[in-house]
């Protein structure tokens, strides 16, 4: 039995059923890789992922990543903004993956925001495929955005139920905090 469970990993688990060789994804917040190497490893030798980013650092420890695990080659890494992710990517996509806050370790001032996360969140909507899924792990405590919980969940709550399927988990008994995964599974 696991003693404990971190988000990102919750939210790889959900998101394995979704995703299959030869995909293409987009790991909306590349930060240190993680979510990354994980789409890498879905989307097999043919697949591709996009990952977006707009801290260097983020982008170079993603890069080591990948080119530790021998995945390199499958990823695309973009410095710029998610909500610029439809400038670069057109086709449509099986899975994306959102880390809003900070990149952990670094400057806590370089943080998501609500109209650039909201902005992310709707371009990826027109990207994703009919059946496909975006993860948003939603952090909110200490110095990053209560402001950016609120409006991303406000928008989400206002989607078309006949084309979104939207799903807020939370970590019920754990304190200060606690991050909140939201799944969007495009219906229609």
């Amino acid at each position: 039995m696991r003693k404990r469970f971190q988000i990102t990993e919750y939210c790889q688990n959900f998101m394995k059923d979704y995703i299959g060789e030869g995909d293409l994804c987009i790991d909306a917040t590349a930060g240190n890789g993680g979510d990354t190497e994980f789409l890498c490893r879905m989307v097999g030798e043919s697949g591709r992922v996009c990952a977006f980013d707009i801290q260097d650092a983020a982008l170079e420890y993603t890069k080591e990543r990948l080119e530790k695990s021998g995945l390199a080659e499958r990823a695309v890494l973009i410095r710029d903004g998610h909500e610029r992710m439809g400038y670069y990517v057109k086709e449509e996509v099986a899975a994306i993956m959102f880390n809003f806050g900070y990149l952990p370790g670094a400057d806590h001032a370089v943080a998501t925001k609500a109209e650039t996360s909201l902005a992310a969140i709707r371009c990826g909507m027109e990207l994703l495929k009919v059946g496909g899924v975006m993860s948003l792990c939603i952090y909110s405590g200490g110095d990053t955005g209560y402001e950016e919980r609120t409006a991303l969940l406000g928008f989400l709550k206002t989607l078309d139920p006949k084309r979104w399927l939207v799903l807020v988990h939370e970590f019920y008994n754990r304190k200060n905090d606690p991050p909140l995964p939201v799944f969007l599974v495009k219906l229609s």
